[in-house]
């Protein structure tokens, strides 16, 4: 197996990325081919102690890099020699199995979409980070790629977050929920009174296992295995989360270092307060999987370390494996509407 890795994306490459591909590639036992600067990732490999590169690690020469201000929607015309464009035309001609960069967000998807291209029927693709529960962890599908969003790509979304949370994560039978502002089957705008229509249609027929609309505060005691919801608020409640996780930890923080006593409460409880950190940490996940896209593209943090660059390779090679876009592939005439129903809407 071979993962494309952006070398020059995120707030800390190319030396975060390259040490996490390093790393992976000697516990994983995959091949990872880094795109980017040449001169500046062997630096960066000798500054670590690699004089050459070793086996299983390639190296793709980019000279151009894709950073925050540019616009998402000409990265490919305007950036075609950038690391992350190259990764994924190199993705989409068979160079490899996976790509994964922590560079621009918008960037990426325009690149996937262009590049990579869709699955054939999907109208629209989906940034879907793994989230993490009281019970273990979701899928929310969409976090952000699409702020505006018909019924039918509501539905397509939970399919294939069923798909995925079925095929890479293990899970027998997903329960889909539909991110509302109330739990009964009336609630919410036009449109997601649609799509909750359209994902209770689908369980009927067997397609995934739909269990109604979820309230935003039940996503994090595990209301749902698949949280479907428009870009927009998929987004909120992602950052919602990620706002609410920091300000807790903070919180304990200082509660923890009060005094002396308080700290030997900290010590006493250092295991249990360690699992919390461990599952609220994104790194475990490693990025987002761009669910819809024809082969595994994955978006890491950010400011994504060494962990979660290593992270991402883990869930890229879970991806891979899983088969989830062939799964995705032959339900497809299950998540297509109609079209004489679609104009009806």
């Amino acid at each position: 197996m071979k993962i494309i890795l952006d070398a020059m994306g995120g707030d800390n490459a190319p030396d975060a990325v390259v040490r996490g591909a390093l790393e992976a590639a000697k516990e994983f036992g995959v091949q990872i081919v880094l795109v980017g600067r040449g001169a500046d990732i062997l630096a960066s490999m000798k500054a670590q102690g690699w004089d050459t590169l070793p086996d299983g690690v390639e190296l793709a020469n980019a000279e151009d890099v894709v950073d925050m201000h540019c616009d998402p929607a000409a990265v490919v015309k305007q950036h075609p020699n950038s690391s992350l464009v190259l990764g994924a035309r190199m993705l989409a001609q068979g160079g490899g199995d996976a790509f994964i960069s922590a560079g621009n967000t918008g960037a990426l998807l325009t690149a996937a979409t262009l590049l990579v291209k869709r699955i054939r029927g999907i109208r629209r693709a989906a940034f879907s980070p793994v989230l993490p529960t009281k019970d273990g962890h979701a899928i929310l599908i969409d976090a952000g790629a699409n702020a505006e969003c018909t019924p039918e790509f509501l539905l397509q979304f939970g399919c294939m977050g069923s798909f995925y949370a079925q095929k890479a994560l293990g899970i027998e039978s997903p329960r889909v929920g539909l991110l509302n502002n109330g739990a009964e089957d009336t609630k919410g705008d036009p449109l997601h009174r649609e799509a909750h229509q359209l994902l209770k249609r689908a369980a009927e027929q067997g397609t995934i296992h739909f269990v109604g609309n979820v309230e935003a505060r039940d996503v994090p005691f595990g209301a749902a295995d698949v949280i479907v919801a428009d870009g927009f608020s998929g987004n909120v409640l992602l950052k919602t989360m990620e706002g609410t996780a920091m300000f807790m930890s903070d919180m304990m923080k200082q509660m923890f270092y009060r005094n002396p006593l308080t700290m030997l409460g900290a010590l006493l409880c250092k295991k249990g307060i360690n699992g919390i950190r461990k599952t609220m940490d994104y790194r475990e996940t490693g990025g987002s999987i761009v669910i819809g896209i024809s082969r595994p593209v994955i978006k890491a943090h950010g400011s994504s370390d060494d962990a979660a660059i290593r992270g991402a390779i883990r869930q890229a090679i879970r991806a891979v494996e899983s088969g989830f876009c062939e799964e995705i592939r032959a339900n497809i005439g299950q998540m297509i509407l109609p079209r004489e129903e679609e104009h009806a809407e």
